[in-house]
């Protein structure tokens, strides 16, 4: 059985992951004031730039059931089938989207990963790997569906004016935050975006604390792979962080860079690492 892996932008994974893993990617619309793109024709830096010009966040919207239902059918035409791992459904429409439009097709498998960026790659790594031993598609959506729970994806926000913005946050935390100084964590939790601890100084610091909460409260992970993922950040911040992964035993560590509909949420100087926390698996 040829079984096509197909994840969203929001996965953030670069190029060459998607290349080696022969991922087939669909994209976020959006807009930024009278011009509109795609997540990755759009930039990182374009949103930053345009939130500090515009004092606005960009417009981002879900993947429509008509694209889904043209991606989902152009793959049928060289596959046997397909899994598409979506951004939480507790986040954006698009999980509800594919779904419907994978309802006009037979063998679309559509996972609700309950996570963004690349919580959401470590699941279409962990199916490719399966797809590799030559399970079916039926056999890799239940083994996927059962990872879910225990995908660890966090960050540290250098500010919270993007989440306000949003409407993620409210104006009397985004107000305490900037008084203090407060770089605050965020968690992903059940498919939603949840507060964690809170963290003062430099960013240096707080990356290295930071890292040090994460792999204490989520002990138990599966070494196989883990993500260094971020807006922007200088290259020692980022080599701290891949560090306390190698430290603490991970044999596959991805250091990527978010992309645009990721950054329109979180904003820059935003970092976090992620893993699945099930202390690896034996299929």
């Amino acid at each position: 059985m040829k079984i096509a892996i197909s994840t969203e932008s929001t996965a953030d994974l670069t190029k060459e992951i998607i290349i080696e893993n022969d991922f087939k990617i669909i994209a976020y619309p959006i807009l930024l004031g009278e011009t509109s793109g795609f997540d990755g024709e759009i930039t990182t830096r374009q949103i930053i730039d345009f939130v500090n010009e515009n004092k606005v966040l960009p417009k981002t919207s879900a993947v429509n059931d008509f694209r889904f239902t043209e991606h989902f059918g152009n793959l049928l035409k060289d596959y046997d089938a397909v899994i598409h791992f979506a951004l939480s459904s507790e986040l954006s429409a698009t999980y509800n989207n594919a779904v419907r439009a994978s309802q006009n097709f037979k063998n679309v498998y559509v996972v609700d990963t309950r996570s963004l960026s690349t919580g959401i790659g470590l699941l279409a790594l962990y199916a490719k790997q399966l797809v590799n031993k030559g399970m079916t598609a039926k056999e890799i959506y239940d083994l996927c569906l059962k990872r879910v729970p225990y995908i660890q994806a966090s960050f540290e926000l250098k500010r919270l004016d993007y989440l306000y913005k949003g409407g993620r946050c409210n104006a009397l935390t985004l107000f305490g935050a900037n008084l203090l100084k407060i770089r605050p964590q965020i968690i992903v939790s059940d498919g939603k975006m949840i507060p964690g601890k809170k963290y003062r100084g430099n960013y240096a610091h707080v990356v290295k604390s930071y890292c040090q909460d994460v792999l204490e409260k989520f002990n138990n992970p599966d070494l196989t792979t883990a993500f260094v993922t971020y807006t922007t950040a200088d290259d020692d911040i980022v080599l701290t962080a891949r560090e306390y992964l190698s430290e603490r035993g991970f044999k596959n560590i991805y250091v990527t860079r978010a992309g645009a509909t990721i950054t329109s949420h979180c904003g820059e100087d935003c970092l976090g690492i992620l893993y699945i926390n099930d202390g690896g698996v034996n299929d």
